[in-house]
């Protein structure tokens, strides 16, 4: 593994720096342990939203709908039912070096809140990728929260070091978990803000 990357977004449980850093290595050891292979370079990303956990996973969970926070997908068709083994074929908006994507569901799990896709074809340079994302409670300035994890491997492409490799895909992860806190986190605000309509 290439290491951990933390984002900015609150850290857990308001100040309790090395606490927080102790629980996000249980969560990897226990979710996202990774044996990359010579020719593949992995990193594991925790981004800390300011949202209740039920929320983000409502989000996150839509295997048939990432462009609900993924600023680069711009369409999305998923072939039968939402099920283990199920496709779907993403469509990459221009300014990447990718037009399309095949993705195959790993796993989704309501329970634990993991999800694991995998990338089985498409156009593109991600050859073998596979990523786990999982989804924790903690209380951010007494407010519920939620820890985002989201772990990778990917083959290194002909050309590019396992440097490169790994900042090219940790970028876009990036982008896309900034996005799901915003999106996140504005549609805590409106459930706190939204008047309660008392029955007669």
């Amino acid at each position: 593994m290439n290491g951990v990357v933390g984002l900015d977004g609150g850290g857990g449980g308001g100040g309790g720096g090395s606490r927080t850093m102790v629980v996000e290595s249980e969560y990897i050891q226990r979710h996202h342990r990774r044996q990359p292979r010579e020719n593949q370079c992995s990193s594991t990303l925790v981004k800390h939203i300011r949202a209740p956990l039920q929320l983000v996973w409502s989000l996150v969970r839509r295997f048939d709908q990432p462009q609900k926070y993924k600023p680069f997908v711009s369409r999305c068709v998923v072939r039968g039912d939402l099920a283990i083994g199920s496709l779907r074929e993403v469509n990459v908006k221009s300014g990447l070096p990718a037009t399309t994507s095949t993705e195959r569901l790993e796993v989704l799990d309501d329970s634990q809140h993991i999800l694991s896709i995998k990338i089985v074809g498409g156009d593109h340079r991600l050859r073998n990728y596979s990523s786990i994302i999982s989804l924790h409670p903690e209380v951010i300035d007494g407010r519920p929260g939620t820890m985002v994890i989201e772990s990778f491997v990917v083959d290194v492409p002909e050309g590019n070091t396992k440097d490169e490799t790994c900042f090219f895909v940790e970028a876009l992860i990036k982008c896309n978990l900034k996005s799901l806190a915003d999106v996140s986190e504005r549609l805590a605000v409106q459930d706190r803000t939204e008047p309660i309509h008392h029955r007669c």
